[in-house]
């Protein structure tokens, strides 16, 4: 890999952060100065071409939260799509979605000019180019500091569409508007079915917004959970408010205004809140404008900077981009945007162009859907969501064929636009990149007769995700380690006479012998498939092996390895067998590690430093300690605080797996794991350890 895990973003997102890094981007353009637009194309029911659109936009949604939560890196699109389909199509999604989100983020702050120009005489271009310096200089602090002000943004925003949601309904079903309103409804599709389709692509977009945050994916923390939930209630929150507030918008201003109305929440707002005074009634729809056009450009310029830099990393632009600044973000990625945006506003009419760009969008979504199949289809046993989208690949084929049918209908300008936006980054991949990457992407581990073009790093690098991941609650990693036998080499012995020891303890347990044990224990470890605990071997004098390290790509083959590993699992579950080797593997990282595994004096300690006292007591119950009540009771008649289990008793030469009815006897040692709480009320209870 191009970079090291300490080139990595800090994990400082939440889900809140999540939610509103998502939802800024939908609360902007498509609500505040498109409807006017999109209505001229289907009348009334550009209600309904929004609800449509939001559905149509789940099958994406679903399919980056798989994705990102396999492989929560920056870059997000850019990303899953080299690593499933290739770094041609990778550098195509991702310079492209680059260029997207840069005139997309520009158009954002030019729509605030729309709003602004209502009070102020001012050059907007200008002050476009000034926001997007302010922006920039947030995001350089850090993602902290710009989910912040995020945060500030999309709940003003909140807050204020709230007010002129419930006050739109209130006079829109009241007793004199009520006949007005229902004229303003019909008839209800002004340019037929084929105006719908088409309106339905051009505010699709709006939606697009929910998946940005997929490329700020590596600075969430547990994005197994936090990214799925964050994103899909950003979606019902912004489908909610689109419906809703459009059908107001509709409901309350004449149809020939609304067509060619380009701040149609500020006409809305003026009707609904007559009561007020002008300025009032104007200020409070405006506000909320301005700051949900703010949170677009701000969240835009944050997703769009992951890309360069997550490209950089492979080597498919200058690596510079790639280096993260003082603050830990990637300073040189966001000034090239924060530039490229600059030009953008300044030179372009980048109304029309960020409208083009909408197709290569509904393109890329397209591509997503089918990242998902072929990383599924690949069987890589690496690739270990956190969250599976449903309705698998019903659910992913819909959603790659639907894009194509917008596209359709969206006439041929947008279309030339996409195709020449793929030209050019295809001739950048074939003049600069091609020959810098030595990597494909899972398509060729599906498709197994171009094998020779499998790219054997792609496994390695997703068990290293894995490991960053860490283990996830239900993974019975305590259990297993407690349960596990325990070998302690004082003497040289060979890597092979380990692991019979091992294996002939294990076969004690299993519906297999020692020699098939040991065989498939040799056989994974030579091709690098190392299997891991429930056996540890401690070898303070070192045991000479070469292997590969399933988790790192720099560490030197046959050296002294002190500390071994097995685990057999079953089958059915190569995830969970993985993100168990993982877990020892983060732990044995631990700077403290080595130094705590070799001065433990007793082998039975040697699962503390495994791991870590905090969640892990050995008890022993004798007539001289502290334990001795425990004597002649029965396990399920101890009031062992909630959240820990005796996984282990050790009798003598003698290994118990316990139940409830397991009486304790003197001299009992108990392996007990469990939550830190728990852990210390027994250390308090039970004071005399060893």
């Amino acid at each position: 890999m191009a970079f090291d895990g300490a080139a990595r973003l800090k994990k400082e997102l939440s889900l809140l952060d999540v939610y509103v890094i998502a939802l800024g981007p939908m609360l902007s353009s498509g609500f505040f100065l498109l409807p006017g637009l999109a209505a001229a194309k289907t009348g009334p029911s550009v209600v309904l071409a929004y609800f449509l659109a939001g559905f149509l936009v789940l099958p994406a949604m679903l399919s980056k939260a798989e994705l990102a939560t396999a492989m929560p890196r920056a870059g997000g699109t850019y990303y899953f799509l080299d690593r499933s389909l290739g770094p041609m199509v990778g550098t195509v999604g991702g310079l492209g979605t680059w260029l997207v989100l840069i005139l997309k983020s520009a158009f954002a702050l030019i729509g605030m000019g729309a709003y602004l120009a209502l009070f102020l005489n001012y050059p907007v271009k200008a002050v476009a180019i000034g926001l997007t310096l302010v922006f920039i200089a947030t995001n350089v602090l850090g993602a902290k500091e710009t989910s912040g002000l995020q945060r500030f943004l999309v709940i003003l925003v909140l807050g204020l569409l709230g007010a002129f949601v419930l006050a739109g309904l209130l006079s829109v079903l009241g007793h004199e508007t009520t006949e007005a309103t229902r004229s303003r409804f019909s008839p209800f599709l002004t340019h037929g079915g084929e105006g719908l389709a088409a309106t339905i692509g051009l505010v699709f977009i709006s939606y697009a917004g929910l998946t940005k945050v997929a490329s700020v994916s590596e600075e969430v923390r547990d994005p197994d959970r936090n990214l799925p939930l964050g994103m899909l209630l950003a979606l019902i929150t912004a489908s909610a408010v689109y419906v809703v507030g459009i059908f107001i918008m509709v409901s309350v201003i004449e149809p020939a205004t609304l067509h060619g109305d380009l701040t149609p929440v500020a006409t809305a707002g003026v009707r609904i809140f007559d009561w007020l005074p002008a300025g009032a009634a104007l200020g409070l729809v405006v506000v909320p404008a301005i700051a949900g056009l703010a949170a677009a450009g701000n969240a835009g310029i944050m997703a769009a900077s992951r890309y360069p830099l997550a490209m950089a990393r492979d080597n498919l632009v200058s690596r510079r981009l790639g280096y993260l600044g003082r603050f830990r973000t990637p300073t040189l990625a966001l000034l090239a945007t924060g530039a490229l945006m600059a030009l953008a506003i300044w030179t372009l009419d980048v109304v029309n162009v960020a409208k083009l760009a909408s197709t290569f969008q509904l393109l890329i979504f397209a591509l997503v859907n089918l990242a998902v199949i072929v990383m599924r289809e690949s069987q890589i046993e690496a690739y270990d969501p956190g969250f599976r989208a449903p309705l698998y690949p019903w659910i992913q084929i819909f959603g790659l064929l639907a894009p194509f049918l917008l596209i359709a209908v969206m006439g041929l300008m947008p279309i030339f636009f996409s195709i020449g936006l793929v030209a050019a980054c295809l001739g950048w991949y074939f003049y600069w990149a091609r020959d810098r990457v030595v990597r494909d992407g899972a398509v060729f581990h599906w498709f197994e007769r171009l094998g020779e073009r499998r790219f054997e790093g792609l496994d390695p690098e997703l068990r290293g995700i894995l490991k960053e991941k860490g283990l996830r609650a239900q993974d019975p990693f305590d259990e297993v380690v407690a349960r596990a036998y325990v070998v302690d080499l004082e003497a040289d012995v060979s890597f092979e006479e380990a692991t019979q020891r091992a294996a002939a303890l294990l076969a004690h347990r299993l519906p297999a012998s020692a020699d098939q044990l040991a065989e498939g224990f040799m056989r994974g470890t030579l091709t690098g498939a190392t299997p891991v605990s429930h056996g540890v071997v401690r070898s303070k004098s070192g045991i000479k092996v070469s292997v590969g390290d399933q988790f790192a790509d720099d560490r030197p083959h046959g050296e002294l390895i002190r500390a071994v590993f097995f685990l057999v699992s079953p089958e059915q579950n190569p995830g969970q067998h993985l993100r168990l080797l993982a877990g020892i593997a983060g732990r044995v990282d631990d700077e403290d590690f080595m130094d705590t595994w070799l001065s433990v004096s007793h082998a039975h300690h040697l699962k503390g430093a495994i791991l870590q006292d905090e969640r892990f007591l050995s008890l022993w119950v004798t007539r001289e300690a502290a334990s001795a009540p425990l004597i002649g009771r029965t396990l399920k008649e101890v009031q062992w605080p909630e959240g820990t289990l005796v996984a282990l008793i050790r009798r003598g030469q003698e290994i118990l797996v316990p139940g409830g009815d397991t009486v304790l006897r003197d001299g009992d040692r108990l392996s007990i794991v469990g939550d830190p709480p728990g852990i210390r009320q027994i250390r308090r209870e039970y004071r005399s350890l060893v």
